[in-house]
């Protein structure tokens, strides 16, 4: 996890057990009082796992094929 997901973690932890609210949650995380719920929810269904961005490890979607990627000889076509 990154520090931004620990972030997220621990402060949606707060808003969990009542010790902070939506609104204060979403100045410190820099995000809408929308996002915020909808992170919540997600914690609330998955915990600290669900929060990670779901693309990461794979692979990009416009990334270069295998042939085309061979083809590349610094920046220049061979």
């Amino acid at each position: 996890m990154s520090e931004r997901d620990l972030q997220r973690v621990e402060v949606l932890g707060e808003v969990l057990s009542g010790r902070r609210g939506i609104g204060s949650a979403a100045s410190v995380l820099a995000l809408s009082e929308r996002q915020v719920w909808r992170l919540l929810a997600r914690y609330k269904a998955g915990g600290g796992g669900a929060l990670v961005h779901r693309g990461r490890g794979r692979p990009s979607n416009r990334r270069l094929g295998d042939v085309n990627r061979t083809g590349f000889r610094g920046g220049h076509l061979a």
